[in-house]
């Protein structure tokens, strides 16, 4: 490719609108131009970046025993109200209708789509098991598009759906497909971790997210350094602390008189915020489904973890209690708040941490007054449930007994579902068994961003002059350049040479011939992050050698024309 015949715009300043670095550099360096909000033309310099990532997917996918195929991006409401969907995904389902007011949606993902396909075209389990992938563009309608392509409405993604006939099929393709991720994010020169997550609004049984850890990433990572444990902090466990401290302290009552977080509490009395509980106050239901009054305890440092919350008995569409309920169950209001002598029968729910305290303080249920010297099964009765309902923090121990918790922030590129039965059973999708019977299908479901991917790989590689691309990645892996102010034939016949033989022994080279001055040339060339830099010069050619440079080199050097073929050929 010589950079005279491609249309490569950079441009210097950085845009208003761009908030995190790889959006800025992708504008700047002309890999995207906006369209509409989360809308972009992905232009011929960012399309080369997209499709190396794209080709490795393929290539793993493949070799992991996938079969592609293509699915409409227009999906029917027919599909989406067998599974119940249709209403459930809410805001981002982009409806629309066709001329005779058929309801259509244009597809956020595929389950519905694929799970039509495969009750169709799949009859007996000696066609099973079976995973069948596509790369195509979703739409998503964010209500706030933001960060370039990491959060766009309009995305490229490989979904991959596996069906099978038993839950222990179904994992040992969960596991295949989490090895070829791995194995694709690897190749691609990516710091990466899988961590346990939830599986969320799509539904299943186990998944595993895989991160590109960046400090720019939306989600927060708990992860051991001394072993393989990783976990999204919404699945980490909070393991629990030791026996509880026998009681040293009687209860009673100290004025707070505007003090209401657990932060003032702790430095009016002079303690360790760990030494308080903050109550949170909420709306469950009980064994029959009426709603119940809950309260829900955690250290006065931890932070509540809704989603732990809703998975326990009762909790599954818990709210927020009103004040009007608050003071009807406590005869108090927000900020005094605790599980002493509660006004009417509520139940209690401790963290494990809190479980194992003594001598803590709560608030009285009087408004400007706190309960200091609390202690379970004298003051209080035991809870009710003691759970893990806490996020967990930085320098708790490891699960796995490895070590202590680290806290990272990573960009979701990757996940890995087994869905079960949702989608098969609510679309009858089965098959024939060895035994002649119906059986619904088992499914798994395999995500990746592809078009994230090439944003999250410039939030961890970058520097003050632009992109560092790995180099499986990179749009080009070496740029050639040419100063040959005075068009001397000679300069241009050796860089024509070395141009043909890179690319003759399969070098992914472009020749940058636009007849720029050093600086402007040089300064592109870092910008769109091509890995290696070559000069060619009238000064280099009289000493019969090249100027070399890595992109991320502190400096040049000099290089004979075999040396260069080995560094970048060999």
């Amino acid at each position: 490719m010589r950079l005279s015949r491609f249309h490569l715009a950079t441009v210097k300043e950085v845009p208003a609108d761009a908030e995190i670095v790889s959006h800025q550099l992708m504008l700047r360096a002309g890999m995207l131009r906006k369209l509409a909000a989360g809308i972009y033309t992905w232009t011929p310099l960012g399309l080369r970046v997209l499709r190396k990532v794209e080709n490795v997917v393929r290539e793993e996918m493949n070799r992991a025993g996938a079969i592609e195929l293509l699915m409409p991006s227009i999906q029917p409401r027919e599909l989406w109200d067998e599974t119940g969907r249709w209403e459930k995904f809410g805001g981002q389902l982009l409806k629309i209708k066709d001329r005779k007011d058929a309801e259509y949606c244009y597809g956020p993902t595929h389950e519905e789509v694929i799970t039509d396909f495969a009750r169709v075209e799949l009859k007996s389990y000696k066609q099973l098991p079976v995973n069948f992938y596509q790369i195509q563009t979703k739409f998503r309608d964010e209500i706030r598009p933001r960060f370039g392509v990491m959060r766009a409405r309009e995305f490229l993604m490989k979904d991959a759906y596996s069906f099978h006939l038993t839950a222990e099929c179904l994992e040992k393709e969960y596991w295949n497909m989490y090895r070829a991720y791995e194995r694709i994010f690897t190749r691609l020169g990516l710091a990466f971790r899988p961590v346990q997550a939830d599986t969320g609004a799509i539904g299943g049984n186990a998944s595993h997210e895989f991160q590109v850890l960046a400090d720019s990433g939306e989600d927060a990572i708990a992860f051991c350094p001394d072993s393989d444990y990783a976990a999204n902090i919404e699945m980490a466990e909070a393991v629990a602390p030791g026996p509880r401290p026998v009681a040293a302290e009687t209860m009673r009552r100290v004025e707070t008189p505007t003090q209401k977080t657990c932060e003032d509490v702790a430095a009016l009395l002079g303690l360790a915020l760990q030494r308080t509980v903050k109550s949170v106050a909420l709306m469950g239901s009980d064994g029959d489904g009426a709603p119940q009054f809950v309260l829900a305890l955690v250290r006065g440092d931890h932070v509540v973890n809704e989603i732990k919350l809703a998975k326990l008995p009762g909790m599954g569409n818990y709210r927020l209690a009103t004040e009007a309920e608050i003071l009807d169950h406590l005869g108090s209001e927000p900020g005094f708040l605790g599980p002493v002598a509660p006004r009417k029968a509520i139940r209690i729910i401790a963290d494990r941490s809190v479980a194992a305290m003594a001598d803590f303080v709560v608030g009285a249920n009087d408004r400007g007054y706190h309960l200091a010297g609390v202690n379970w099964g004298r003051d209080l009765p035991e809870p009710e449930l003691i759970a893990d309902i806490r996020n967990v923090m930085a320098g708790d121990p490891s699960p796995d007994g490895q070590g202590m918790l680290q806290i990272a922030r990573g960009i979701e590129v990757g996940h890995v579902f087994q869905l079960g039965g949702k989608y098969a059973e609510a679309m009858n999708a089965t098959v024939l068994d060895e035994t002649g019977r119906n059986r619904s299908m088992v499914m798994g479901c395999y995500g990746i961003g592809v078009s994230r991917i090439v944003a999250a790989a410039i939030e961890q590689n970058h520097d003050a002059s632009g992109i560092c691309w790995p180099e499986p990645m990179a749009p080009w892996r070496v740029a050639l350049c040419l100063i040959n102010p005075k068009n001397d034939a000679a300069v241009a016949a050796v860089a024509e040479s070395l141009y043909a033989e890179l690319q003759a022994r399969g070098v992914d080279v472009v020749m940058d011939d636009r007849g720029l001055r050093p600086g402007a040339m040089f300064a592109d060339m870092e910008l769109v992050g091509i890995p290696h830099r070559v000069v060619v010069s009238e000064r280099g050619v009289a000493a019969g050698s090249f100027e070399y440079r890595g992109r991320r080199d502190a400096e040049s050097r000099q290089l004979g024309r075999d040396e260069v073929l080995a560094l970048l050929a060999g």
